[in-house]
């Protein structure tokens, strides 16, 4: 009934649907998501979580929003209050724009109907295109606030923006020549393919490949970078910036900040989990293969396989907060870089990463059509040895010992008994 009912409806209508099953489902996540952090964080920390407003501290986000949302809503004298007002938008918007393209359900039946929002034919040129407009809101909040610590936090997130987003583009151009598309849900078709084209009962999640892993942990690197999170949440350094870009914002605008900051988490998550962690899929096993391959245990592998369809979605949500949780893990584990490490990370590691990674599936693909997959696979092992073995010697030559000047500390001896005499 319910999926003859939204066939019916009119597109514009169905759109709206699907609109509201993402957004509320990314809103909804969001307390639950703050409560997760600070109990993760209170455990790996050796402290006590919150654990006083409702039972295990669950209704902690609630009284947290109530306080926040009744707070005094300030603001500066002198603020530019056009853009002061349109940042906390400009940021909001473009964290649930972001997930459009993601499917969290096979295009079949009812979900099919459900999502993604749009399954356009330039899904992830769109997530690149979005996340980059997060940046907007931050450094016009940094700019309209009238604050000089304000506007450091906002250069440096558009510096940071640049920095990042080079080399999360490089990292997903590699798997596009690989799958030979650029629609989000053909990404997460392929993946559903035997395992280096060599096991048939295994699927071909792209983390599991050697250049998909290389690109996964570029992309997931640049998207903390991204989500101005630990160790790279200089934008908004308390020690040095008092709070950076928002400083002189409170009330319901900080709440938007606060808001779109946790749903761009768990949406780069969902986007992690789509290219690279096959998406919807719970696990990597093909299970209709072994249905057929294997008839004595066809109706258990049949169960998983219509299993792994209607529960779908609780295994896309859950890859989110596996995502969301490494993110915290990051941030318990690493202290905050300094502004020249961030940048150094950027430009000097990760984009030559990202750019040996693409040549090497470039190669790869060519050399595959050509002469065959063995001969594919031995031109990756080496392609990816010549790289490594000429980015090593030219940041040999590039920290050469002669151009940098070395720096020695030496302690001052003390004697006790020397000290004793003369007093």
């Amino acid at each position: 009934m319910l999926e003859e009912f939204i066939s019916n409806l009119h597109p514009v209508l169905a759109i709206f649907v699907r609109i509201i099953c993402f957004s509320g489902i990314a809103i909804m996540f969001v307390p639950i998501q703050v409560w997760w952090e600070r109990r993760l964080l209170g455990w790996m920390q050796d402290r006590v979580g919150p654990n006083r407003v409702g039972p295990f501290g669950l209704l902690q986000p609630v009284a947290d929003a109530i306080k926040l949302f009744l707070k005094e809503d300030h603001v500066p004298s002198g603020v530019d209050k056009f853009i002061y007002y349109l940042a906390p938008i400009l940021a909001f918007l473009p964290a649930f724009a972001l997930g459009g393209t993601m499917p969290w359900a096979p295009a079949e039946g009812l979900y099919g109907l459900l999502t993604p929002v749009a399954d356009i034919n330039i899904g992830v040129l769109y997530v690149l295109a979005i996340s980059s407009l997060g940046s907007y809101g931050v450094v016009l909040a940094g700019y309209a606030g009238n604050n000089k610590y304000s506007l450091l936090g906002g250069l440096r997130a558009s510096a940071q923006l640049i920095s990042y987003e080079l080399a999360m583009t490089v990292s997903l151009a590699a798997i596009i020549l690989v799958t030979g598309s650029l629609r989000m849900s053909e990404v997460v078709s392929y993946q559903t393919g035997p395992l280096w084209g060599i096991f048939p009962y295994i699927q071909n999640w792209n983390l599991l490949t050697p250049t998909g892993l290389v690109a996964g942990v570029i992309f997931f690197i640049c998207a903390i970078a991204e989500t101005n999170r630990a160790p790279f949440d200089l934008p908004e350094a308390e020690s040095e910036l008092i709070g950076g870009y928002h400083t002189e914002y409170s009330s319901f605008k900080f709440g938007l900040f606060f808001l779109s900051e946790y749903a761009a988490r768990f949406v780069f998550s969902g986007v992690f989990a789509t290219i690279f962690l096959g998406g919807y899929n719970m696990l990597p096993v093909r299970w209709d293969i072994l249905a057929v391959d294997f008839p004595g245990w066809s109706e258990w592998f049949y169960f998983m396989h219509s299993a792994n369809y209607w529960l779908s979605p609780v295994a896309f949500i859950a890859k989110c907060f596996l995502g969301f949780t490494v993110f915290v893990w990051v941030r318990a584990t690493l202290p905050r870089l300094r502004y020249d490490q961030l940048m150094s990370i950027g430009w000097k590691s990760l984009l030559p990463a990202a750019v040996a990674n693409f040549i090497v599936v470039a190669v790869w693909i060519m050399v595959t059509n050509l002469y065959g997959m063995i001969a594919g696979y031995a031109s990756l092992v080496v392609s990816a040895i010549i790289l490594l073995v000429l980015y090593l010697n030219i940041k040999a030559v590039g920290f050469n010992e002669s151009t940098s000047t070395k720096r020695r500390i030496k302690m001052a001896k003390f004697n006790l008994k020397e000290n004793e005499e003369s007093n």
